[in-house]
């Protein structure tokens, strides 16, 4: 649909992501010959690519996000860890990046069971792996290639919730928040719904991990938009710094609903120059955001992506909703490329206005041809412990088992294909 809405659409490459949206040549080559002179990597592919940040400045145009030396010191988590323990914010005990199978035992030994594998590179929860014991450990390293890829163990806190800060900043060393937005409904690390301000947090807790937030952000002297993420221990109600993501959100649309900051609009005056026009005291937020993000995928069948024409496609409205995508009827969904085809964003007065909002939205929001995740956000809408807040990271594992336990039969050899697959797919 951006094609068709486009004035001008230049062609980049073959539907293939490594000969078109990965292709930096390709990228720059069309800012040139249309005469633009900025790009804006929006939250996929290449948006944390300092390299081709690097590209887009030295082929004169301006890059509408971090400086590449920024985004290199917050890309890669041990570096971006690092760089925060001077500061003194709380992190979760970790590794050292992980080169054998002998030292991954070692180190997980050390760091204490249970503990989450994680890419140092990378981002969106993917390629992440808990284990409980050395045993678990074995089996995962059997599909993980650790001598290839770079990762590294932290501790997994079991009972958390996954609270994210939206910060801006400008080049001129002001560094505010815009308040946080509570990520905690996923289904293996990749977020579902999420929901701005957090039920969970106090005032002061608010305040304390705002300015944790902007502890961080200063740390590596961070300048355009950015979110903080971190996990709220809820055995101790400690909050615990897990990265730093050097874009805009995909659920950046409930921060802007709750603030009237328009933060894409905010990005490109920064790139251009513009100082902050707006003091951290004159941040108000008001009413409640939820987003849910509707996936080409069927719950029913493992989350297995749903490619195919949409026959039918139509859209939830009224007062309270905002809806983003870029699909209608009779275009196809492509296998190369991110399931996401739309997210609903209900805007109201308290948290149970903005859940029956979203109720009425999901229930407008017809799609035919390919299968979606609207029942399973249907199924998180009715669950007393979501209305309640009562919720934490392992709420679909807990709550909704049919969506997370459902089997899958292959062989190791088919399993550990897959994985080299998908690993190629998120670096690229």
């Amino acid at each position: 649909m951006h094609v068709q809405l486009a004035d001008l659409a230049c062609h980049i490459g073959a539907s293939d992501a490594s000969e078109s949206y990965l292709n930096m040549k390709a990228i720059i080559n069309a800012a040139i010959e249309t005469g633009a002179d900025a790009i804006h990597p929006g939250y996929g592919f290449l948006s944390e690519n300092a390299d081709f940040a690097d590209m887009v400045a030295k082929a004169g145009l301006a890059w509408i996000g971090p400086l590449a030396v920024t985004i290199r010191q917050v890309g890669d988590k041990d570096v971006a860890r690092a760089a925060m323990e001077p500061s003194g914010i709380p992190m979760a005990k970790g590794s050292e990046p992980l080169t054998s199978h002998e030292m991954a035992l070692e180190a997980a030994k050390e760091v204490g069971y249970p503990v989450i594998l994680k890419p140092v590179s990378g981002g969106g929860g993917k390629s992440m792996f808990v284990a409980h014991n050395a045993a678990e450990l074995k089996e995962i390293l059997q599909i993980v290639d650790i001598e290839k890829i770079k990762f590294y163990f932290e501790h997994y806190i079991e009972r958390s919730r996954h609270i994210e800060v939206q910060i801006v900043a400008d080049n001129y060393g002001s560094i505010i928040h815009l308040g946080e937005r509570e990520c905690s409904i996923q289904r293996r690390n990749q977020k579902l719904l999420e929901e701005s301000p957090s039920i969970a947090l106090t005032d002061a807790m608010r305040q304390e991990v705002g300015l944790l937030a902007v502890k961080a952000a200063k740390s590596v002297h961070y300048t355009n938009i950015g979110t903080v993420e971190f996990l709220l221990d809820l055995s101790n109600n400690q909050f615990y710094f897990m990265e730093i993501n050097p874009r805009v959100q995909v659920e950046h649309g409930i921060t802007e609903a709750v603030t009237n900051i328009d933060l894409v609009r905010t990005q490109i005056r920064i790139a251009a120059g513009e100082p902050l026009e707006i003091a951290q005291k004159n941040i108000r937020t008001h009413g409640h955001a939820i987003e849910c993000r509707i996936n080409a995928e069927d719950p029913e069948n493992n989350f297995m992506p749903s490619p195919g024409r949409i026959t039918k496609w139509h859209e939830p409205g009224g007062p309270g909703v905002r809806f983003d995508s870029g699909f209608t009827a009779d275009l196809s969904i492509e296998p190369y490329y991110d399931s996401l085809i739309a997210k609903v964003i209900a805007i109201g007065r308290t948290r149970g206005d903005a859940i029956k909002i979203m109720k009425r939205a999901l229930k407008k929001f017809h799609v035919e041809g390919v299968k979606t995740t609207i029942p399973l956000h249907q199924r998180i809408l009715e669950d007393d412990f979501f209305c309640t807040g009562n919720i934490d990271t392992q709420f679909i594992q807990k709550r909704l088992q049919a969506y997370e336990h459902t089997p899958v039969r292959c062989s190791l050899k088919e399993l550990k294909a897959f994985a080299d697959k998908a690993t190629a797919n998120i670096y690229g």
